[in-house]
């Protein structure tokens, strides 16, 4: 398939999936409960951080951590004390559980309290071509209290050669602006142009069918070669084709 073509399939199928029917299977319908900035940034965090395994399983224990902040998360992040803890009694998804979660809701505390929040962290290190190195240096920001090395595991860096794809995915939500609204595109201070395809099994194996990804694994240098071709396609918003790969891959079985 020539370029003009692929880039043509590869525009119809991201305008198939590109569309509010969408939301109701993929776990990004939680974050989109809220209209507040905040709220959004929270719930969509904290999803995308369990976003492996089985949809329902993620959307499932998505709503329960909504129950936990009393559907109010930045309020719950702000306030939230040692006395709050039993609320996190027994929750687990797959190896994250509510010791991890305990550390998280503490380091969103730190995060807003005193580093204006999410979109401040990882605008202030994002450079002209890539948010690779602002996830790193978010993960030290966010690890930077005492913790238990076990939830560190629950945030990727892509300076160790990980693809990145939970924290990828949540970036994809935040500052792809989309028409259709299913992403959010509330965060003005970072570029869509600078985003990463958030690489798992679907995307990966797709894209290597259509050519557009050499490397074997769905590391990090493969998520470095796959924006190359994405962008190749779409200067200005190359996740785009995010939608087209996944849907072709988890829908089409391509």
């Amino acid at each position: 398939m020539k370029k003009a073509e692929l880039q043509e399939f590869l525009d119809e199928k991201a305008a198939l999936y590109n569309q509010p029917k969408f939301i109701e299977s993929d776990p990004i319908q939680i974050p989109h409960r809220f209209e507040k900035k905040e709220d959004i940034e929270i719930a969509g965090f904290l999803v995308a951080t369990i976003a492996w395994g089985n949809r329902k399983s993620i959307i499932t224990n998505g709503n329960r951590l909504l129950d936990i902040m009393g559907h109010s998360p930045h309020d719950f992040v702000l306030h939230f004390s040692e006395e709050h803890t039993s609320k996190l009694d027994g929750f687990v998804h797959r190896t994250f559980n509510e010791t991890d979660l305990l550390y998280f809701l503490k380091a969103l505390q730190h995060i807003y309290r005193n580093h204006n929040g999410l979109e401040a962290v990882f605008s202030k290190h994002a450079t002209k071509d890539s948010l690779q190195p602002a996830i790193h240096e978010f993960k030290k920001l966010f690890f930077s209290l005492p913790h238990l090395p076990r939830s560190q595991k629950h945030v990727s860096d892509p300076y160790k050669n990980s693809a990145a794809k939970r924290i990828n995915m949540f970036l994809r939500w935040m500052v792809r602006k989309d028409t259709a609204g299913v992403d959010f595109g509330i965060w003005d201070t970072i570029s869509p142009s600078i985003l990463s395809c958030p690489l798992d099994v679907h995307s990966g194996t797709i894209a290597r069918k259509l050519k557009l990804l050499k490397r074997k694994q769905n590391d990090g240098k493969a998520v470095t070669e796959l924006d190359l071709a994405l962008r190749s396609f779409n200067a200005f918003d190359p996740v785009l084709y995010d939608f087209a790969l996944f849907g072709l891959g988890a829908f089409e079985k391509f």
